[in-house]
């Protein structure tokens, strides 16, 4: 099973960093579904995937998740404008 870092796009501008195993699942239960989505994007949506990278294992994934939900606004713009989806 792989995991990946992600960083979705609000419709407020805002981030949400997070960690999954299929991304477009995950972003699409961030948009769709009330109860498997986050309740921060519960409220602004729509989201869109602006970042991921993979990770080795699930505790590698959160400990990225981590690091990058520290970053201030403008690393997390500079990763998202340097990212292109594969």
């Amino acid at each position: 099973m792989s995991w990946f870092v992600y960083i979705v796009r609000c419709a407020d501008g805002s981030f949400y960093t997070g960690i999954a195993t299929d991304l477009d699942r995950r972003v699409r239960e961030h948009n769709e579904d009330d109860r498997l989505g986050a309740r921060y994007t519960r409220g602004r949506r729509p989201v869109r995937l602006a970042y991921a990278e993979p990770a080795a294992s699930r505790a590698a994934a959160a400990r990225r998740e981590h690091a990058i939900r520290k970053l201030r606004r403008q690393e997390k713009e500079r990763l998202a404008a340097g990212w292109r989806p594969a």
